[in-house]
C-alpha cells in the first residue's frame, strides 16, 4: 500500500483504489470488507460449550458457544499474559482463559481473577465484536462502531431443505469473487461435470449492470438459454444450482483468512418438503464431499502435472470443488491484475472492479458510500 502520512489523516495513492485482495488491519480493502457482517463458521460445527480459533482478514479471534448455546466473538487472547483464550473453558455465556483463570463475559469484559483481588477484574477488557446466528451460519461484524442490522434473506428462510457447506482454499478470496462475475469459466472449467450444469453449455454472451445490491449478470448461451445470477457487494453470490438432482438457489459468501487463503460459506435451499424432501437427503448423503485437505491435495497434485482434472469421473462428488480450486489457485495465490488482459467476455469482472475502485475510493476520501440493499424478489435462474 502506499501511503504517505501527514499530521492529521493518511492518505492514499490512486493505486490502493484498485487493490481489492489486501485486507489486512489498515488496508483500504480490510476497512471496506469490515463494513459488512462476514460468516465466520458454520453454525453446526460449534457445539455448545466449546471455543475454537477463527482467523479473518489476518486477524486472529476466539469464537465460542455459551453453554445456552449463543455463539460470541472475543478477542484471540487473554489480556493477562497472552495466552490464546480459546484453549480455556466455556462457562455459562463466559470464557476462562486456560493459563490462570481470568474469565471474561461476551462483552469482553473480565468477571473472574481467581488469583487478584476483587477490584482487579472491574478494571481489564478486551474487545468483543457483535455475533448472530442466521440460516445456519454464524456471523460477526468486525468494524468499527455501530454495526448496521443483519441482512436478511427471506426467500432462504421458506419451508423446504436448508444444508450449509464450506471449503478453505488457498488463494486470495477475490479470485473467488471474480470467479463469480465471470460465467464465462462455466464452459471450460466445469465442461465435463455431468449433471450439476444441465443446459449450460456453449460460450455465453454476457452482459449486466449495477443494482440496488451490486451487480446482476445475465449469460446467453448459444441455444438462446439464459442464466441470471446475482451479486451482493462486497462478497456475496446468489446464483442456482443443482444439488441431488434438484435446481436450488445458493448464497455463497468469500471471506478472506489472509491475503493468501480464503474459506468459502455457503447457505443452499432446495424447496421440498415432505416424501420428496427426505428422498433428496438421502441422495445427499449418498456422494458426500471429501474434507478441505482431501480437495486440496487433489488440486495441488494437478497444478504439480502428477494428473489432470480430465481424468476425474464425472460422478465423482469433489469435481467441482478440485476444477475450481484448480483454476483459481492456478492463478497464483496472490494475483497482480495489473498484468490481466482482459477481453470483452470480461465485461463484468470490470464492472465489479469500477465499483470496488469506486467505493474504496469513496472510503479514503471520507466521502458516503453506497448503500447496498438486496431488493424483494431478486431471482437468480439457472438457465436450464
Amino acid at each position: 500500500m502506499a501511503l504517505t502520512q501527514s499530521a492529521d489523516r493518511i492518505a492514499h495513492s490512486p493505486d490502493d483504489y484498485q487493490d481489492f485482495a489486501r485486507t489486512g488491519p489498515g488496508t483500504l480493502a480490510g476497512r471496506y470488507m469490515r463494513r459488512f457482517w462476514q460468516p465466520v463458521a458454520v453454525a453446526a460445527d460449534l457445539s455448545p460449550g466449546h471455543a475454537r480459533p477463527i482467523r479473518v482478514m489476518s486477524e486472529d479471534f476466539t469464537l465460542y458457544r455459551g453453554e445456552g448455546g449463543t455463539p460470541h466473538v472475543v478477542a484471540f487472547r487473554c489480556a493477562h499474559r497472552g495466552t490464546q483464550l480459546s484453549t480455556g473453558w466455556v462457562e455459562g455465556d463466559c470464557i476462562r482463559c486456560f493459563y490462570h483463570g481470568w474469565k471474561y463475559d461476551h462483552t469482553g469484559q473480565c468477571v473472574e481473577m481467581p488469583a487478584e483481588a476483587p477490584s482487579f477484574p472491574p478494571k481489564v477488557n478486551i474487545k468483543s465484536y457483535p455475533t448472530a446466528e442466521y440460516l445456519g451460519l454464524i456471523f460477526a461484524y468486525l468494524g468499527e462502531g455501530e454495526p448496521p442490522p443483519l441482512p436478511r434473506y427471506p426467500d432462504f428462510e421458506r419451508a423446504g431443505v436448508r444444508e450449509n457447506s464450506t471449503y478453505l482454499r488457498a488463494c486470495n478470496y477475490f479470485q473467488n469473487v471474480e470467479n463469480a462475475l465471470d460465467p464465462v469459466h462455466t464452459a471450460f472449467v466445469h465442461r465435463a461435470s455431468g449433471t450439476s450444469f444441465e443446459g449450460l453449455v456453449g460460450v455465453p454472451r454476457m452482459a449486466g449492470e449495477e443494482t440496488l445490491w451490486g451487480i446482476e449478470m445475465r449469460g446467453t448461451r448459444p441455444n438462446g438459454k439464459v442464466r441470471v445470477n446475482q451479486f451482493g457487494m462486497p462478497n456475496v453470490l446468489h446464483l442456482a444450482l443443482r444439488f441431488g438432482g434438484v435446481w436450488g438457489d445458493t448464497l455463497a459468501w468469500r471471506v478472506p483468512i489472509d491475503d493468501e487463503q480464503h474459506r468459502s460459506f455457503s447457505v443452499h435451499f432446495a424447496p421440498l418438503t415432505g416424501e420428496a424432501a427426505a428422498q433428496y437427503r438421502a441422495r445427499r448423503a449418498a456422494a458426500p464431499r471429501s474434507d478441505d485437505a482431501a480437495i486440496a491435495a487433489r488440486g495441488e497434485a494437478i497444478l504439480r502435472g502428477e494428473g489432470r482434472v480430465q481424468d476425474i469421473p464425472e460422478d465423482d462428488p469433489d469435481l467441482i470443488n478440485v476444477q475450481d480450486y484448480v483454476a483459481q489457485v492456478g492463478q497464483g495465490r496472490l494475483v497482480d491484475r495489473a498484468q490481466d488482459r482482459l477481453g470483452r467476455s470480461d465485461v463484468l469482472v470490470i464492472l465489479l472492479r469500477r465499483i470496488w475502485a469506486r467505493e474504496l475510493q469513496a472510503l479514503a476520501e471520507g466521502r458516503p458510500l453506497t448503500v447496498w440493499s438486496r431488493p424483494p424478489g431478486l431471482v437468480a435462474t439457472s438457465g436450464a
